[in-house]
């Protein structure tokens, strides 16, 4: 078990400095106290840090001072943060000397505009920058010093010069697959601003909905805007009508959203996708199409086959649609997408092949780089750049255009080696719909991990690239796809604390980044969170346990992990455990049955929930679907997925491959059992494939409704028991099959159904052996 490593050595100097107590540092001379003063936990860490002797107290007394506008501005939002954090309302001062003051100094950071000077001493507190938006930050770096302490705060004093290694810090969005309220994304903006992000990129168009009011254009709010959820969750319980999931922002509340995060120093990025993803444009105006069908707004994730055709009335029609964007936002770039466009209706459309010959294009891909350009020119006319995925490097770019690299980092090195601005965002380090650690807790997603680590471990600028070409990296993004992730609970639980490490990953210089020591900080900024009512994830901050039969008869093995490494704690007399529990440190041998209680620490503080984990001969013969492995061949595609009812609340979740449904169990004691019993459930089977479809495998069914197949040794041997499905599952959407066995030993157990059930697909929730 990993334990937290201490902090660096300055801030080790700092914790030395500041553990001593405070004597004749407060507000006003001559006053003394034995208080206190907590080590200074800021993320992101700033690139420079001096401690000073003394500290500053500051309470409710405290006063603020600004003289310019743009200054105001800043300690108005410093005291609303303050304020909620802390609970205390400073006031705004015409003069007097002591307290706050907020400075803009042309000679404080003249080359960064986002940096900025923090001093703090016994008299008062100086925070200076050349720009609004440097000031701004240091306004965040003095919040975190005083929180998140509730009341007066004392803080040390120090001297902070600080700048960001990077000019895009930034977090997407998807609303088009499931759309978030106003005031939901407020508070992600809030949240970026807190962590000195400065880039929201906001994802707001897709297949399966468009959420841009365009008023030329009404069928894109009342068609695109709208589609109907697959299998129950699509219709009405109590009239069994279709139920549409609809939602669209106005231009008022685009406005109103982009005025909010300039307000905090953000750029909204929009993105209008092109020239795939646009089967809900082509549901609501088929004749910008490239077949001259209407198909429906998809409710089915996946890679689509609908593109715009390159006729010159879909160029107008697109080029309205920028018009209209532009004009809502001002941001220098606009995303135009470009990814995953796949080519099957371009080459079997007659128009769009008369068109390539008419234009003398080769392929293609040609023709994707030549549609990518010319919207790129038509940005340009407009002073704005383009700024699309990595698939627009395919066929060559516009000079100006710049790239975002999502498939990896390859794209981004062939793109700046091309003179070509990047923004790194790889989809193994930085998506954040993919599951933070092996939980059942998780919500749905992509099993596949992004951990917090993966995130603090990633370098923007790959070492391969020559110095000259290092300055295209403009930065970073993490992305949040919401396919499955229909809530905003869910939502925050993806995004945090992992925007935590991707601010430090931004921000930070990179001889400052150390995993150990943001641990060691990570806390407090939890408690930020929570001031804030920020729902962040609890899974990192869970204990995870691990069991298998012990040495003796009657007992188990329990090996305990929290996924970050903090430090566990447990308890075997049913009491939540607490600082002054045992400390684990290795495996326990226990008699059953048994009840752990553990939790995660960090010095004396409880992290996160207590688990309960429960052992005893019968659960030791039990696996879910989360416990169990998959087939090797079949787990490219495991996904996390959620049942389709109850239309509202909680609904059951599953891990599948969508490839080949598939479940293992790694070398069950066959032997001792008698027979198999599985749960199942069944969901709708909503993806599209694309050019992946040939690679679905099933073992063909031999009754009406398929059998559930139990192989034995390996997921392709014959299978030792075979059981027929029925056509339906019971009311409560599960059905349970009783399954003899006969096979003596060891081995791995594997489960899977036959048949091609779509557009339904049966899922494991759990399996039992059955003693003799």
């Amino acid at each position: 078990m990993r334990t937290i490593a201490t902090p660096r050595p300055l801030f080790t100097a700092l914790c030395c400095l500041l553990l001593a107590a405070c004597s004749g540092h407060a507000g006003s001379a001559g006053e003394t106290t034995a208080e206190v003063v907590a080590l200074p936990a800021l993320i992101p860490a700033p690139a420079s840090l001096q401690p000073a002797e003394g500290s500053f107290r500051f309470d409710g007394d405290t006063r603020l001072h600004a003289g310019d506008p743009a200054a105001r501005r800043v300690a108005a939002s410093f005291a609303r943060m303050v304020q909620a954090s802390n609970g205390i309302a400073p006031a705004l001062a015409d003069g007097g000397e002591g307290g706050v003051r907020f400075e803009i100094d042309p000679a404080v950071s003249p080359d960064a505009p986002e940096g900025y000077l923090l001093e703090v001493a016994a008299g008062g507190v100086r925070v200076a920058a050349s720009d609004e938006r440097g000031l701004f930050y240091g306004a965040v770096t003095l919040w975190q010093l005083l929180s998140p302490a509730a009341g007066d705060a004392r803080t040390p004093a120090l001297r902070i010069e600080d700048a960001p290694r990077f000019a895009w810090r930034g977090l997407m969005l998807d609303s088009a697959r499931h759309f978030q309220s106003v005031d939901e994304i407020k508070q992600l903006l809030d949240a970026m601003a807190r962590h000195k992000l400065n880039v929201f990129h906001w994802h707001l168009t897709d297949d399966q909905g468009w959420r841009i009011e365009i008023p030329k254009y009404p069928r894109l709010m009342d068609v695109a805007a709208c589609r109907i959820p697959a299998g129950d969750a699509g219709r009405d319980p109590a009239t069994g009508e279709p139920r549409p999931y609809c939602g669209y922002y106005t231009r008022a509340q685009i406005r109103e959203i982009v005025a909010y995060a300039a307000q905090r120093h953000i750029t909204v990025v929009p993105e209008f996708d092109m020239p795939g993803h646009v089967q809900a444009v082509v549901a609501a105006y088929p004749q910008y199409g490239s077949l001259g069908d209407t198909p429906p707004v998809s409710n089915e994730w996946g890679v689509h086959q609908y593109l715009f055709n390159v006729d010159e009335d879909t160029f107008a029609f697109i080029e309205d649609v920028l018009d209209e964007i532009m004009a809502l936002f001002p941001s220098t770039y606009i995303h135009v997408g470009g990814d995953e466009a796949v080519k099957d209706q371009w080459e079997a459309s007659p128009r769009v092949q008369a068109r390539m010959r008419e234009l003398g294009i080769a392929d293609e891909t040609a023709l994707q780089s030549w549609f990518i350009k010319r919207v790129a020119r038509y940005l340009e006319g407009k002073g704005r750049r383009l700024l699309g995925w990595d698939e627009i490097l395919d066929g060559g770019l516009a000079p100006q255009a710049t790239v975002m690299s999502w498939r990896g980092i390859e794209g981004g090195i062939a793109a700046a080696r091309a003179g070509h601005d990047v923004v790194m965002a790889p989809v193994d380090r930085l998506y954040l719909d993919y599951l933070q650690t092996g939980s059942a807790n998780e919500p749905p997603g992509r099993p596949s991990q992004v951990t917090l680590r993966d995130v603090y471990d990633f370098e923007p600028v790959p070492e391969v690239l020559d110095p000259a070409r290092r300055r295209h990296i403009l930065g970073l993004q993490a992305n949040l796809w919401t396919e499955h992730l229909r809530t905003w609970d869910r939502m925050q639980h993806a995004y945090f604390p992992r925007v935590a490490a991707l601010a430090e990953t931004a921000w930070s210089p990179a001889d400052r980044r150390n995993y150990a020591d943001f641990l060691a900080r990570l806390p407090a900024q939890l408690a930020r969170y929570r001031a804030f009512g920020i729902a962040h994830a609890q899974t990192p901050f869970e204990v995870l346990g691990e069991a298998a039969p012990g040495g003796d008869a009657g007992k188990v093995q329990v090996a305990l992990e929290n996924p970050l490494g903090y430090a566990v704690r447990y308890t075997l007399d049913g009491s939540d455990p607490g600082a002054d529990a045992p400390l684990y440190e290795t495996p326990l041998q226990l008699p059953m049955p048994v009840e752990i209680r553990a939790a995660a620490f960090h010095g004396t503080e409880r992290l996160g929930p207590v688990a309960r984990l429960a052992y005893s001969a019968s659960s030791l013969r039990v696996r879910t679907d989360e416990q169990l492995a998959t087939c090797a061949e079949s787990g490219r595609l495991l996904l996390r997925l959620e049942d389709d009812g109850p239309v509202d609340g909680e609904r059951a979740l599953f891990n599948v491959t969508i490839f080949r449904p598939c479940w293992r169990w790694p070398d069950a004691e066959l032997g001792a059992a008698s027979a198999l019993k599985v749960r199942l459930g069944r969901i709708p089977y909503f993806f599209q494939l694309a050019h992946d479809e040939p690679n679905r495998r099933y073992a063909p069914a031999q009754t009406a409704h398929g059998e559930l197949l139990v192989h034995a040794g390996g997921c392709d041997g014959e299978p030792i028991a075979r059981h027929p499905l029925p056509a339906q599952p019971g009311e409560d959407g599960f059905v349970e099959l009783e399954i003899p066995l006969a096979q003596p030993g060891r081995g791995d157990l594997c489960i899977t159904p036959s048949g091609d059930t779509r557009p339904t697909m049966w899922v494991l929730d759990r399996v039992e052996l059955l003693p003799r």
